[in-house]
């Protein structure tokens, strides 16, 4: 890690002043497994409260852990009851249908390129480009991966690069250029960006700070909400 964080101040100027403030990375992992991605989408477009108590309830429903057959095992009535809407019931279950018929291999998916993932895992309801990014960063450990739809990094670049507008995918993969093969790394940066004390923005030039104020959003252990794909 220490490579990919020099390699990333050598790079970027803005960035560098970001990692110079937040300090250490401190990427925290999941398992890449089924109660991983069953967890991902209990979370889409809720705070985290919300999401950790009905998946808490969740998980008490199906004994303890959430596996393909303890998810098949439940009625629609018993997950309702634990706080899911009917919409997420039927992308867990499908994802639950995914694993179980051998579709989705969660065995091999390790050995599998970024691509091939993105397309093993966006296959199932409920799961887009979004969450499968999200798990190749957090479950799968990838170095090198960048999340250009996700409202946190875009916020953060707009206001640490000072644009007018919210950065485009094409925006954002410009300014990202020199980060390759650590963008993954540079995420977790901006993300935490949004949460310094002092809300100011990162100097395009070392040494200098800008004294205007910023809003902090969540991500990570305190994720931007994320729009869920639909089929």
């Amino acid at each position: 890690m220490k490579k990919a964080i020099e390699h990333l101040k050598n790079s970027d100027a803005v960035l560098s002043s970001i990692i110079e403030r937040v300090g250490e990375c401190r990427m925290s992992y999941r398992d890449p497994s089924f109660e991983a991605l069953a967890r991902a989408i209990v979370f889409q477009q809720l705070s985290t409260k919300a999401a950790s108590t009905i998946y808490g309830r969740l998980e008490e429903a199906a004994g303890g852990k959430i596996t393909p057959q303890a998810i098949q095992n439940l009625t629609v009535g018993e997950m309702r009851r634990a706080g899911l809407s009917k919409q997420k019931i039927s992308y867990i279950r499908d994802l639950a249908d995914h694993v179980e018929s051998g579709r989705l291999d969660l065995t091999k998916i390790g050995a599998m390129e970024d691509e091939e993932v993105i397309l093993a895992l966006t296959d199932v309801k409920g799961i887009g480009v979004w969450t499968a990014h999200m798990f190749l960063m957090f479950a799968l450990r990838r170095p090198n991966i960048l999340p250009v739809g996700d409202l946190g990094i875009r916020i953060a670049i707009q206001r640490s690069y000072r644009k007018r507008k919210m950065p485009s995918a094409k925006d954002i993969q410009k300014i990202a250029k020199g980060w390759h093969p650590y963008c993954s790394y540079a995420s977790w940066y901006l993300w935490r960006s949004l949460e310094l004390k002092d809300g100011a923005p990162a100097s395009k030039k070392k040494g200098k700070k800008n004294k205007s104020t910023t809003e902090t959003r969540r991500h990570g252990g305190k994720k931007v909400k994320a729009r869920a794909k639909t089929k």
